[in-house]
């Protein structure tokens, strides 16, 4: 095969697959639970989330290294937890593992974009916070669920 039609074919699959994984990504943080666990976890851990989120919508940043150190002890903090959790499914095994690459894309793309793009920057920040977000309702989810009995 011509080596030209070999690399044309090569970059049109990895430029899909990127498309299918944000795609994937932005659906799993677009869908919503029964209940919304996340504030009570954000409050029980003091996780400020929320607080960046209310930021970033109302244009109100300020300086966006300090909104981003708050994202990222958020986020050691939620992966913590979730890890010492009870354990989850196979299918929130793998969402969970995709919205875990889908924050450290985010999280580099905000390095990136920081110092030129304001707005790609303040983008990727938002994305960041609806991640942690994603987390702490799982955590509280998981959490909250009754626990399985076992009979005898």
């Amino acid at each position: 095969m011509d080596p030209f039609i070999s690399t044309v074919i090569s970059l049109s699959s990895l430029a899909l697959l990127c498309y299918w994984f944000r795609y994937s990504c932005l659906l799993i943080l677009a869908a919503e639970t029964a209940r919304d666990y996340s504030e009570e976890v954000a409050k029980a851990n003091q996780l400020s989330f929320r607080e960046v989120l209310s930021k970033l919508r109302n244009d109100d940043t300020g300086n966006l290294d300090n909104l981003h150190r708050c994202l990222q002890r958020d986020f050691a903090i939620i992966t913590y937890l979730l890890d010492h959790a009870t354990t989850a499914s196979a299918e929130s095994f793998f969402e969970d593992a995709m919205l875990h690459a889908h924050y450290r894309v985010m999280n580099a793309w905000f390095r990136l974009t920081r110092a030129w793009s304001h707005e790609d920057a303040t983008q990727a920040l938002a994305e960041m916070s609806k991640v942690i977000r994603h987390f702490a309702n799982c955590l509280g989810e998981r959490t909250m669920a009754p626990a399985s009995v076992d009979w005898i």
